[in-house]
């Protein structure tokens, strides 16, 4: 029998549609559903390899681990990652086919349906329930004619569709009845309730509002989930900008209260600084690292006035357009005083490519440009070539004889003195390394020997385990949604015993 399926749509991007559906995710898992999450499109470039050697994105495997299940390239069979303003690399069912602008997509969207339909089918002949999740808003009425990832494939899965609307930005009931307003009548009728998220004070507050919602739409609300500070799960898209700042150090969390250990109190604490590329992708690479109470991390957007225990150069799309920007800005400069200052300089990814002698592209792979001097820091050489290296690995830190699993995604190779980098492994030059392997900060084991690496050089005692909480962060995430929206009222919902979509 084909899974049940609901969905979770958003009044706009970043109101959380992607930690609502990992959270109705361990819901059903602990309420003892085999549930799967899908998305038919998604624009991000933060990505995951599955065990099938696709490339999927990063909110999906999140919302796989919320269900207890592998990730799979079926819960995302279209992944579009921009490498221009104007362009992306689209990614069918895990393998990249061709980077195309806008218009041309759209040209191709009655082609990649049949993926949507094709990925939608498996799952929903693999499991009990399937949480769908949107992108960005059904209402964008420029895009309705292309949209695939929506309404369509609500359709398609014929799934009652919840509204999710964050009240923190603030016009949450106009985004709603707006919402409503712009869809046509036959897409409105999906949906079922709404739910407001990321709410700051008194509940009471809101009931007038609620009220009005449920007289002007006759859609009931289904619950308000408060925003919590605490809340572990990864970020997808972007983070926001109390997040990042231009200068200066930022608390690892923002807006926690941490009772720290007096020895890692102001400038004893390890500061990580982290360039935010304009290409960034896969920040979710340091998602533990800032979780660390020790750990001071910094998405920098302009040079700080100190140097930090250790500078990162994360991944990117675009690494030779990423390359010219730090060089354009000074924090190429900057880096290299990093080295000499004794700072640990670390690239990963495109960002392990920039540290090296010189970037070849000369398919045009990636650029326009077909060669270009890297920052030097490193004796390595890199090659873009069309094929894409998208791999699951199980390594082994030489210095700490630490085994951990990892991921690859980037295309071309690096030779250093003449010498493939194969599986992602390590190169190291004094206080500079660089590695292929993204997730390699996941490794509780790893992180505190990495941690516990700097913490010595500082002369302050070593840790075993600092992450701020060890409960599941998905069992947390299902307890605050169990606490805060009305289950019964999901289930009918979900079994199509209420509203426009009730079973006759």
């Amino acid at each position: 029998m084909p899974a049940k399926t609901i969905m979770i749509q958003g009044t706009g991007s970043h109101v959380g549609k992607s930690v609502i559906t990992a959270g109705l995710c361990r819901i059903l898992r602990q309420d003892g559903f085999r549930v799967a999450p899908f998305k038919a499109q998604n624009m991000s470039n933060n990505s995951y390899v599955t065990c099938e050697g696709g490339e999927i994105g990063r909110a999906q495997a999140v919302q796989a681990e919320a269900s207890g299940i592998e990730p799979s390239v079926h819960m995302n069979p279209i992944l579009l990652k921009p490498s221009s303003d104007l362009g992306a690399q689209v990614v069918v069912h895990g393998k990249p086919v061709k980077t195309m602008q806008a218009r041309e997509y759209q040209f191709h969207t009655s082609t990649f349906i049949k993926q949507v339909r094709e990925s939608l089918n498996y799952l929903m002949n693999q499991y009990e329930v399937v949480v769908i999740e949107g992108a960005g808003s059904p209402a964008e009425i420029n895009l309705q004619d292309y949209d695939i990832v929506n309404m369509r494939t609500a359709e398609m899965a014929d799934a009652p569709v919840i509204l999710v609307g964050d009240i923190d930005r603030g016009g949450v009931f106009a985004a709603f009845i707006g919402t409503l307003e712009l869809l046509p009548p036959h897409w409105r009728e999906r949906i079922q309730a709404f739910l407001i998220n990321k709410f700051r004070g008194d509940i009471s507050l809101l009931q007038d509002g609620i009220d009005y919602l449920m007289d002007r739409t006759q859609i009931p609300t289904l619950g308000v989930i408060p925003y919590d500070s605490e809340l572990r799960i990864m970020e997808e898209d972007g983070l926001s900008d109390e997040r990042i700042r231009n200068n200066g150090v930022i608390p690892a969390k923002a807006g926690i209260q941490r009772s720290l250990d007096p020895r890692v109190r102001g400038d004893d604490r390890l500061r990580i600084d982290v360039i935010w590329l304009p290409r960034i992708s896969n920040f979710t690479d340091f998602h533990y690292l800032d979780q660390e109470k020790d750990v001071s991390l910094t998405y920098l957007r302009e040079i700080p006035s100190r140097f930090p225990d250790v500078c990162v150069v994360p991944g990117t799309k675009s690494t030779i357009a990423d390359l010219e920007f730090l060089r354009r800005s000074g924090f190429g400069r900057w880096i290299q005083e990093c080295v000499k200052h004794g700072t640990l300089v670390i690239g990963i990814c495109g960002g392990f490519q920039m540290l090296g002698k010189r970037i070849f592209d000369p398919e045009g792979t990636e650029s326009n440009c077909s060669e270009a001097e890297g920052l030097g820091l490193m004796p390595s050489v890199t090659v873009f070539e069309a094929e894409k290296a998208t791999k699951r690995i199980r390594a082994k830190h030489l210095e700490s004889g630490i085994e951990l699993s990892a991921y690859e995604i980037h295309m071309g190779k690096t030779t250093v003195d003449e010498s493939v980098i194969h599986d992602g492994i390590f190169y190291r030059k004094g206080n500079v390394w660089g590695t292929y392997l993204h997730g390699i900060f996941d490794s509780e084991a790893f992180r505190n020997y990495f941690l516990n690496e700097l913490l010595k050089k500082k002369s302050l005692d070593p840790i075993t385990s600092n992450i701020l909480s060890q409960e599941d962060p998905y069992d947390h995430l299902a307890d605050l949604f169990r606490s805060n929206i009305d289950l019964n009222l999901f289930y009918k919902i979900l079994n199509k015993e209420v509203g426009s979509l009730k079973h006759a």
